[in-house]
C-alpha cells in the first residue's frame, strides 16, 4: 500500500525477535509534521509513551517515527529510559536529522527485558536504506502475536489520502491496549484542531475494542500529517475515523485465538457516553464472548452485561437482537434457538441492543473467547 505524499517507510530484521522475523520499522517525512497522540492510561508506562507525551506537550517539530517489536523496553529502570533516548538519537543520526527530538519512539513485546541496543543501532542504517513510499514492510515489522498485518486507506477531496497501520492481538481493552495505531495523511491541518479531533476519533474506534480485558504499558495511537494537500477539516477527520474504525475492527478480528468478530451496536442511549459504555460492557463480557464461541444465543448474558455498565435505560423496554433475530424486549421473546445458533456460526456476529432511553448510539467490537487464547498466553515467554 502506497503512503500519502511526503512519507517514506521501511521494515527490516534487526535480530530483536527470537523468530528472526522483521522487527524494526521506520517512517520519515520530508518536512516537519502536524501530529496528535493518545496513549495508554495504565500507570505502568514504557519510556516511549512517557517521552512521546512530553514531545506532544512541548510541540517540538517531529519528522520521524521509529518502532521496534519483540521487546517492550518497559520496567527496565533508568537503563530502559536511556535506551529509549538512545533509540531516538540513533534513528535521528541514521536519518541525518538535526535533533533526537524530531523522532518519536514506540516499542512493543515482552515487558522487563533489556532492549538489545547494539542490534537496534546496527539495524537502523538498513532501515534507512530500505525506505520507500510503500508501507507494507513497516506494517509487518511492528507485529507481535498478530496473525496478519493490518492496513487501511481512504481518499477524499480529489486525491488527499489517509493510510493507517496497526498492530494488536492480545491485551486489548478500552482506554487503550497492547496496540499501535499509526495513521498518515498528506492533508494540511491545524495542529490544535487535529489534536482535538483525534481524541474523539480514538474514543469511538480504538477505545471501543476489547479482546481480553487487559490494557498494557506501551500502546499508542498517532496521526501524522505532512501538509502537502489543502483539505477541509471535516473531510480529514471523517477519513481518519473511517480508517481508524477499519483498523480497530481488524485488531478485534485478529484477537488471540479468536474465530469470530463480535460487533455490538447500541441505540436508544440517553447520550453517546451511555451508549458506548453499554456497547463496551457487552463486547468485553467473558461470558458473552464464551457464548459466542459456543454459538449459544444466551441473551441473558447480554442483558446482564448491559446492566453491569450502569447506564440509564428503560429496563422494561430494553431490546436485544442476535444476528438480526429479536430475542428479548422487556421480557423473553419466543425464537428458534437452533436457527439463531446456526446464524452465529460465521466469522461475524452482530449483537443489537436498544436501551430505550433516548436517541444516542454507540458501537464496540470484540471477539470470542477460545481455548487457544489460554494456550497462547500460557506460553508467551517460554
Amino acid at each position: 500500500m502506497k503512503l500519502p505524499m511526503g512519507f517514506r517507510a521501511s521494515g527490516v530484521r534487526a535480530g530483536i525477535k527470537p523468530s528472526g522475523n522483521p522487527d524494526l520499522g521506520l517512517v520519515v517525512c520530508d518536512r516537519p509534521l502536524v501530529w496528535a497522540l493518545t496513549t495508554t492510561r495504565n500507570l505502568v508506562r514504557a519510556p516511549c509513551v512517557t517521552r512521546n507525551r512530553s514531545r506532544a506537550a512541548s510541540e517540538a517539530p517531529v519528522r520521524a517515527l521509529v518502532v521496534n517489536a519483540g521487546n517492550a523496553n518497559c520496567a527496565n529502570g533508568d537503563g530502559g529510559i536511556w535506551d529509549n533516548e538512545d533509540f531516538a538519537a540513533s534513528a535521528a543520526h541514521a536519518l541525518s536529522l538535526g535533533r533526537p527530538q524530531e523522532v518519536l519512539t514506540a516499542s512493543t513485546g515482552v515487558i522487563g527485558r533489556k532492549l538489545p541496543m547494539d542490534r537496534v543501532r546496527a539495524g537502523l542504517p538498513l532501515a534507512v536504506a530500505d525506505l520507500s513510499d510503500d508501507v507494507d514492510a513497516f506494517a509487518e515489522a511492528i507485529l507481535t502475536t498478530d496473525l496478519v498485518t493490518k492496513t487501511a486507506e481512504a481518499e477524499f477531496g480529489g486525491g488527499t489520502r489517509v493510510v493507517g497501520v496497526a498492530k494488536g492481538s492480545g491485551m486489548i481493552h478500552p482506554n487503550m491496549a497492547t496496540m499501535f495505531g499509526f495513521l498518515f495523511t498528506d492533508a494540511l491541518v491545524d495542529q490544535a484542531a487535529l489534536r482535538e479531533a483525534w481524541r474523539g476519533i480514538v474514543g469511538r474506534t480504538f477505545n471501543q475494542i476489547t479482546v481480553d480485558g487487559d490494557t498494557s504499558t506501551n500502546d499508542m495511537a498517532i496521526v501524522l500529517a505532512s501538509g502537502h494537500r489543502a483539505a477541509v477539516l471535516e473531510d480529514v477527520t471523517g477519513a481518519l475515523e473511517r480508517v481508524a474504525g477499519e483498523l480497530a475492527r481488524a485488531i478485534a478480528r485478529d484477537g488471540e485465538g479468536a474465530t469470530t468478530l463480535i460487533t455490538v451496536e447500541v441505540r436508544g442511549g440517553r447520550d453517546e457516553a451511555d451508549a458506548m459504555a453499554a456497547a463496551r460492557s457487552v463486547a468485553g463480557s467473558s461470558l458473552v464472548k464464551a457464548a459466542i464461541h459456543g454459538r449459544d444465543p444466551n441473551w441473558g448474558r447480554i442483558l446482564s452485561a448491559v446492566g453491569q455498565a450502569g447506564v440509564v435505560a428503560d429496563l422494561g423496554a430494553v431490546a436485544i437482537a442476535l444476528q438480526g433475530t429479536p430475542v428479548y424486549r422487556g421480557a423473553p421473546i419466543d425464537f428458534d434457538e437452533e436457527t439463531v445458533s446456526q446464524a452465529m456460526r460465521g466469522p461475524d456476529v452482530l449483537i443489537e441492543v436498544d436501551l430505550a432511553a433516548g436517541g444516542a448510539e454507540g458501537r464496540a467490537w470484540g471477539c470470542d473467547l477460545t481455548a487457544d487464547y489460554v494456550k497462547i498466553n500460557a506460553l508467551y515467554t517460554t
